[in-house]
């Protein structure tokens, strides 16, 4: 597939990005990417997105030093969002834990 053939949305020109450790599967966090973002993460192999709060483009490790390698980047069936399967240099999340995944919704006794 090529990137005229992801299917961004046709508002916000975006499409959601799941990050996962290209090792261990885990996924570290979920992100939006327009084709800027996209296309610059496939040019130089480091996680790219926009920020929907800032209105910009931004690099995973801009400011703290903890990048992204990305090794693969899969699309799914309907061509409407992407993985980026990391070899991650640092913890994923802005607090520090490894991935921003780190928090349990509790207020269920069945899950």
């Amino acid at each position: 597939m090529n990137i005229d053939e992801i299917r961004f949305d046709r508002e916000s020109g975006l499409i959601p990005v799941v990050v996962q450790d290209a090792v261990t599967r885990e996924v570290l966090t979920l992100a939006y990417a327009n084709r800027e973002a996209l296309e610059k993460t496939m040019r130089t192999r480091l996680s790219h997105f926009y920020s929907r709060s800032r209105k910009r483009l931004w690099m995973k490790g801009e400011e703290s030093g903890n990048i992204q390698h990305v090794q693969e980047i899969l699309v799914d069936c309907d061509g409407d969002a992407v993985i980026y399967l990391v070899n991650p240099e640092g913890p994923a999340c802005h607090t520090g834990e490894r991935t921003c995944f780190f928090r349990r919704l509790t207020s269920s006794p069945d899950l």
